[in-house]
């Protein structure tokens, strides 16, 4: 299993979150999933609302396009991004699987 889904035009992504970092960031994989690292700390959903803010902008997409679909009050997060006008290069994400 990899750190990403294609479900049609839409992407799943497996993160396991990192707050409270130095700086916003793609920090490889961990297992099975994508390690992203953002500054925002774990308090009163400010974490969650940060990650989806970003992804927004990183995918090219409004924040009313990315879901947290599991994972609301924990690290392991599962992510759908709908319909992506940008894949990030630090995503590795072949667009063809």
């Amino acid at each position: 299993m990899t750190h990403y889904q294609w479900q049609g035009s839409d992407l799943l992504l497996r993160c396991h979150l990192q707050p409270k970092a130095s700086n916003d960031g793609v920090a490889g994989l961990h297992g099975d999933r994508i390690k992203l690292r953002i500054t925002a700390p774990p308090v009163d959903g400010k974490a969650n609302a940060h990650l989806v803010q970003w992804l927004g902008k990183l995918f090219q997409v409004p924040k009313s396009r990315v879901t947290i679909l599991q994972g609301e009050s924990g690290r392991s997060k599962n992510i759908l991004i709908q319909a992506p006008a940008f894949i990030p290069a630090e995503f590795a994400i072949n667009s063809l699987s």
